[in-house]
């Protein structure tokens, strides 16, 4: 085992690996990830789903097959990404039974075209679970106004919420309102307690969007700082008292992941997050590159301190330079939803040509 990736775990935080493609099942890459890099987990999104499938021919003789069933469009690909996710909820069932639930999680996203129609994604994300058969697989729901209302529902209902597209604490609370609201009905309706959920903010697209408004001394500090004070609002809830009493009745905690986090700037260190974010009770979602980088040469130092650290003076700072971090948070949950969707129609479009390209060689 890397003792680099086995000091974030010991330290009480997930490392999950922010990929899936058939390629890295088939080749052994991730159950190698899972045994020597301490992978607990993984996530998956329309752009990882449009990339693996888009590239090479990994895909081509499933996508004839189903086509062959009468699949098409949406149907066809979440049978696609359901064969992917369940060979990886399996490697990581061990690792999800061994930690009554709470770890060994791979996670599915709704089609981004529902961000906006709660009982529409209520019913996707039923269905979705259901149709997986696995205990270990999330559904992604955005943190869109419409998608906490329909998270709370899925919690009520016992559907395990990956809840994404995340950018601040505000956003971060509203998720985990969501989800104590869920689970009080539950235990109001003697209904068990243990629905898991983790609440994802995104990281490292704020100090792409400010970077080019910003001097060179403040650039790469401003996810940061999100991220701290977004942590200290996580911790702030789990000592609550309407926390303690929901974790007395046997739920457990909506663990907070941190995603994007991967570095865009050139000039940052390329384990930048990876070291800031080293938290106990959270998870880091890793892409492949970033993770064999922290492996390589990552450390981890201080842990992010509980309140918050200096992120309030970081903040101040950057609102003197000019930077409406509020308004900020709404345009890049906003825009991470528009890219989902743009991605969402170029996935579908690439697994439309190459079901008609297949027919067309079956046919001659």
């Amino acid at each position: 085992m890397n003792p680099n990736t086995q000091r974030l775990q010991a330290v009480g935080q997930s490392l999950w690996l922010d990929n899936i493609s058939r390629e890295i099942l088939a080749d052994g890459t991730l159950a190698r990830y899972i045994r020597d890099l301490s992978v607990t987990g993984l996530t998956s999104n329309p752009t990882i789903f449009e990339k693996a499938i888009g590239e090479g021919t990994f895909y081509d003789e499933a996508i004839a097959a189903l086509a062959r069933q009468g699949l098409a469009g949406e149907r066809l690909f979440f049978a696609l990404a359901l064969q992917d996710l369940q060979q990886a909820a399996d490697l990581l069932r061990p690792i999800h039974d061994a930690t009554a639930g709470v770890d060994g999680w791979v996670s599915l996203e709704l089609s981004p075209l529902l961000a906006d129609d709660t009982q529409a994604s209520i019913e996707a994300a039923r269905r979705l679970h259901a149709q997986a058969q696995r205990p270990n697989l999330f559904i992604k729901i955005p943190g869109t106004p419409a998608g906490v209302a329909a998270i709370e529902q899925s919690i009520f209902a016992g559907v395990p919420i990956n809840v994404t597209l995340l950018f601040s604490r505000e956003h971060y609370l509203a998720a985990a309102e969501a989800y104590l609201r869920g689970i009080e009905r539950r235990i109001a309706a003697g209904l068990d307690p243990r629905v898991e959920s983790v609440a994802s903010l995104f990281v490292s697209r704020w100090d792409v969007a400010v970077k080019e408004q910003l001097a060179p001394q403040f650039h790469n500090r401003l996810g940061i700082a999100i991220a701290m004070r977004t942590y200290k609002a996580y911790r702030d809830l789990l000592a609550s008292p309407r926390w303690q009493r929901l974790a007395a009745a046997g739920a457990h905690p909506q663990r907070l992941l941190w995603a994007s986090t991967g570095t865009k700037d050139p000039a940052a260190p390329d384990t930048l997050y990876i070291e800031a974010f080293a938290a106990p009770d959270t998870i880091d979602t890793i892409p492949d590159k970033t993770l064999q980088a922290f492996a390589d040469h990552g450390k981890v130092g201080a842990l992010m301190p509980a309140d918050g650290g200096d992120a309030e003076a970081v903040l101040a700072q950057l609102r003197s330079q000019g930077i409406d971090d509020q308004a900020l948070a709404q345009r890049l949950q906003r825009e991470g939803a528009e890219a989902f969707s743009r991605s969402w129609t170029a996935l579908l479009a690439r697994i439309d040509e190459k079901r008609a390209s297949l027919a067309g060689a079956d046919a001659r």
